[in-house]
């Protein structure tokens, strides 16, 4: 089921795939818990872990070495925070 099929985009079904198991492990050391809804949701600072995880991967700085997130991949994270940041 794609997130068309249902009313909000999930980081469960949508978000957590778009990043690869590399990625998730590269980041850990450093704190990023890309795979960790509460830790990309936390709504503590204004969503600043996930804003910076964008603003990262629209700079193409993430994840290293590439390949760099399409624009329909950016698109849909940046859906997913102007959804609410849904499970």
């Amino acid at each position: 089921m794609s997130h068309t099929d249902r009313t909000a985009i999930s980081f469960a079904h949508d978000i957590k795939p778009l990043f690869r198991t590399i990625d998730i492990q590269h980041m850990k050391p450093f704190g990023v818990l890309l795979d960790d809804y509460a830790y990309m949701s936390d709504a503590s600072d204004a969503h600043a872990h996930a804003q910076t995880v964008l603003d990262q991967l629209s700079s193409q700085a993430m994840p290293p070495g590439g390949p760099s997130w399409t624009t329909a991949q950016l698109a849909l994270f940046t859906s997913w925070m102007q959804g609410g940041y849904q499970p």
